[in-house]
């Protein structure tokens, strides 16, 4: 019993400090790592430039409620979806709306996109830029939802696509969430999703480092354990592609280069950051239903 409460407390402790982090973040108080700007969705801006190395197209960047992107992405989840218009999509961890936005001029006004986060004070940002959306496409087909990714707020069976932009790692019980995306997704219905991903373990100086944990670097699973549990939770057609554009991106921008620094430090001399982690597509399918 002492060990199950002592996990919870760690789980709970771990949720604090994304919150926390997040929170700071939608101020534009920084959130990838010590300097990070957080601020602007402008091609230009640091975050703008890490969405543009991310396969991220100029015009969806320009045609985004202003700080929607907020330089949280480590992959491109909409562009690996083949979203279609009147699907239902669900965003988990949907911070100011970045993807959210996206999707929803993909599945145009017969489709639907849920994000759900965490954070009160990103789910209020987002709220926020939803009014802006609507003038710009003329669409009112997205809604906010508060809500932690391993207790959706979302009904069973009723999510053709389930997206999310590294988010998944930063979670304390990952097997909960992937049981989750399984339960909300129609029979049929797939995964999106871009996230960390280890390639070998980390040293443990790395993963209690609070920074690299809400900068999206400790948490992450191996992959090994990333298929696995997928695997458990009910998923197949299960594929991953490792993308090192993100790791080898920090290391270009400014405001993401002190972090990076800070892990490397921590590292063999010889060693590149991709060499332990990298961003990752990973995708997979719900079974259909045989009759």
């Amino acid at each position: 019993m002492q060990t199950s409460s002592t996990n919870l407390e760690e789980q709970e402790a771990i949720r604090k400090a994304v919150r926390d982090s997040y929170g700071q973040a939608s101020q534009g108080a920084g959130c990838c790592g010590p300097a990070t700007s957080c601020c602007g969705g402008a091609a230009a801006s640091p975050s703008g430039k890490l969405a543009l190395s991310l396969g991220y197209d100029e015009t969806e960047l320009l045609s985004l409620p202003e700080g929607a992107n907020m330089g949280l992405s480590c992959g491109n989840p909409t562009a690996i979806a083949a979203l279609q218009p009147g699907e239902v999509v669900l965003d988990l961890g949907s911070g100011g709306g970045f993807d959210v936005f996206i999707a929803g001029r993909k599945v145009g006004n017969t489709g639907r996109v849920i994000g759900v986060d965490m954070t009160p004070e990103m789910l209020a940002k987002a709220r926020r830029n939803t009014a802006k959306y609507q003038e710009r496409t003329g669409l009112d087909n997205v809604e906010f939802r508060l809500g932690e990714i391993e207790h959706l707020p979302v009904a069973d069976n009723s999510i053709d696509v389930v997206l999310s932009n590294c988010v998944i790692n930063l979670s304390p019980d990952k097997p909960q969430v992937w049981s989750e995306i399984t339960r909300v997704l129609k029979p049929g219905g797939r995964v999106a999703v871009s996230d960390m991903v280890l390639l070998q373990p980390l040293p443990e100086t790395v993963n209690s480092m609070v920074e690299a944990l809400v900068g999206c670097i400790a948490g992450a699973s191996l992959r090994s354990d990333l298929e696995k549990m997928m695997a458990e939770a009910g998923l197949d057609n299960i594929h991953l592609e490792a993308k090192h554009v993100y790791t080898d991106a920090m290391s270009g921008i400014d405001e993401f280069d002190p972090m990076r620094k800070t892990i490397m430090a921590e590292l063999p001399n010889d060693a590149q950051l991709h060499d332990y982690i990298t961003s990752m597509n990973i995708q997979a399918s719900k079974p259909r239903i045989d009759h």
